[in-house]
């Protein structure tokens, strides 16, 4: 026996049992689960001692850690690695996948009885992780089956039922599969599974946080009773992950799988940002510089682009029974990443601009045709008003027994878990009297005796209005009165609501593609910018646009009749242009034709017939 033979066989006794190498188990001086973080030193002992020693000193000059050791293929290891002879080349390779199995069996298996599979309606039958399964299984995740996706709209549009529960879902669900499209295809970036779980549970955990009748409660109802304060939903979503985890004590169960505190620190930040600013040049503690792009698949804060928003465009407009020309799965297949201004950032072939300018242009058509509604807007104006005036009266119980109110559920984990859309109910079915005035308006959104838009109007050239002076606006229009002389009841300030409506493609006036960085099929490396001109000269000159909508909370005729002059007399003063309070945006698109009999009505006749009309 050679001197270079005895060697390896001590070697191998040392460090592995004595056993045949494709069926050899770990013994305690490998740590084969993790062997993705095994140095250059460690492999190079690892390979000697399965017999590779020539060409373990070759892994070694190359530096060839754990991090890349699955990722190899018979031609790096000729090429680059400078593996001459074809046999041992293959046996690396089985060996490799020796490795691999070694570090299935030393970690917690994912069996497959262990997946639980959900059919959804809108992504089919997906396979869901059991740490998440476990996660689902709470009453804090349990709580979006009872708050609507689209909260109010439900109200207006009978098929938008779906709820908070299943978009989580779906977004856990699309945020897996551009994970680990971009591991299959750049296996350079050493995304890990361990990678991939976190993206999927803050996919599923994003929205926790949402209140009742979702973004109502966090933009409507605590700007209102809560005026100085900076609470957002994905705070909530944050403090609820937190409770979620103490209160079904599964700390023991993301170990289990390989989650530590720092798996959990970037779960966190990839669903609210950064949670302390420690760092200016990389703020984040979860994932590491190499890794940025990971921050941009659940909730995008560079450019929107994000699989937040693709699932609740599909699930919307499968429920609201709107169309959408944008395709998810294609961008996907066509994303990869590339390095930009120092950061890595998930980039879009060249020519799928067109499917994200769809994309942007459903985002647009959502809002226009639903989102901002004048019927749902005003039911969540009512809603909330409801809800300010029974603030102080129904009371909510919190930790150790304490009983709060609804605008301080939001600091108290254990209250906000029991603070969904039945909370209108619960009012409605009380019969305190405190609560009356709130039951009275609440009455009035399910006999549809809502608030009557009067009138809409746009800001000339592109102009925007401050939100801070709806009270000014609101004094100006009343002012009208004085102007006109006219007789009979008279308006006040408080029996207007004015909402300022703005449409954009998420950034406000900016296109957000000029955010997204492209790769051309003869350059993947580089990213450039592809722009407007670049694409088509039929899309928008302008990406933002604002609407003012005037209602009066006034049903009686006259008091409609007098607050449209009003309203009329305001917009001739500002040079505003007078929109119907229907679904024609301008009365010029729709002229009447001549010699109708619409035409040989004296102007008070036409006038009459207008006012009846709103």
């Amino acid at each position: 026996m050679s001197v270079q033979r005895a060697k390896r066989r001590k070697l191998s006794e040392e460090f592995l049992p004595s056993q045949d190498n494709s069926t050899s188990q770990p013994d305690n001086h490998f740590d084969f689960a993790d062997f993705e973080n095994w140095t250059p030193h460690v492999i190079c002992k690892y390979l000697t001692a399965k017999g590779f020693a020539n060409e373990a000193q070759l892994f070694k000059k190359q530096e060839i850690s754990g991090k890349v050791m699955d990722k190899l293929t018979e031609e790096l290891l000729h090429k680059k690695i400078g593996v001459r002879v074809l046999g041992k080349r293959l046996e690396l390779l089985q060996e490799f996948q020796n490795l691999k199995k070694l570090r299935d069996n030393a970690r917690p298996k994912v069996f497959l009885d262990s997946l639980k599979v959900f059919n959804d309606p809108i992504h089919g039958h997906i396979e869901v992780h059991p740490l998440c399964v476990q996660i689902i299984d709470t009453p804090q995740f349990q709580r979006l089956r009872y708050i609507k996706q689209l909260g109010c709209s439900y109200l207006v549009f009978p098929g938008a039922a779906h709820n908070r529960f299943e978009h989580s879902l779906g977004v856990s669900h699309l945020a897996g599969i551009l994970c680990r499209t971009l591991q299959e295809r750049q296996q350079d970036l050493n995304i890990t599974e361990k990678d991939i779980l976190c993206v999927e549970i803050a996919g599923l955990c994003h929205d926790l946080g949402h209140g009742p009748f979702s973004h109502m409660f966090d933009q409507l109802f605590i700007p209102a009773v809560r005026p100085d304060s900076n609470w957002t939903h994905e705070k909530a979503s944050m403090d609820m992950f937190d409770y979620l985890i103490e209160a079904n004590q599964l700390k023991d169960v993301f170990a289990k799988y390989g989650l530590d505190a720092q798996d959990i620190s970037f779960i966190k930040e990839q669903i609210a940002g950064p949670q302390e600013q420690h760092n200016k040049s990389w703020p984040y503690r979860g994932r590491t510089k190499d890794k940025s792009f990971l921050y941009e698949i659940v909730a995008n804060k560079r450019n929107g682009i994000d699989v937040d928003k693709w699932d609740y465009f599909l699930r919307d407009c499968h429920n609201l029974g709107i169309s959408s020309s944008f395709d998810c799965h294609r961008f996907m297949k066509f994303s990869r990443v590339i390095e930009v201004d120092g950061k890595k950032q998930i980039c879009a072939r060249d020519k799928e601009v067109g499917n994200l300018y769809d994309m942007f242009h459903t985002r647009n058509s959502l809002h226009r045709r639903a989102y901002q509604h004048k019927v749902n807007k005003i039911i969540e104006s009512m809603l909330v008003e409801a809800l300010v005036k029974a603030n102080d009266h129904f009371l909510v119980k919190g930790k150790e027994g304490k009983m709060l109110k609804i605008s301080e559920a939001i600091d108290d984990m254990v209250a906000y878990t029991n603070m969904t859309d039945d909370i209108i109910l619960q009012i409605m079915r009380s019969d305190d009297p405190a609560l009356a005035e709130s039951r009275r308006i609440l009455e009035m959104v399910q006999r549809r005796q809502l608030y009557k838009c009067i009138g809409q109007t746009q800001p000339p050239d592109g102009t925007f209005i401050d939100r801070n002076r709806v009270p000014e606006m609101k004094e100006e229009i009343i002012g009208a009165q004085e102007t006109k002389d006219m007789d009979g009841v008279q308006l006040t300030a408080d029996q207007l609501i004015i909402h300022i409506v703005d449409l954009n493609y998420g950034m406000g006036r900016k296109n957000p593609i000029d955010h997204m960085r492209f790769y051309s099929k003869a350059n993947p490396q580089q990213a450039v910018v592809v722009r407007k001109g670049q694409v088509s000269q039929m899309l928008p000159e302008r990406f933002a646009e604002q609407h003012i909508r005037v209602y009066c909370k006034r049903r009686d005729p006259e008091y409609i009749n007098k607050a449209f002059e009003c309203f009329q007399s305001w917009c001739d003063k500002k040079n505003y242009t007078v929109q119907k309070a229907g679904n024609v945006h301008d009365p010029e698109l729709t002229p009447a034709k001549s010699g109708s009999q619409e035409d040989n009505r004296t102007p008070e006749k036409q006038k009459s017939r207008t006012r009846l009309s709103m």
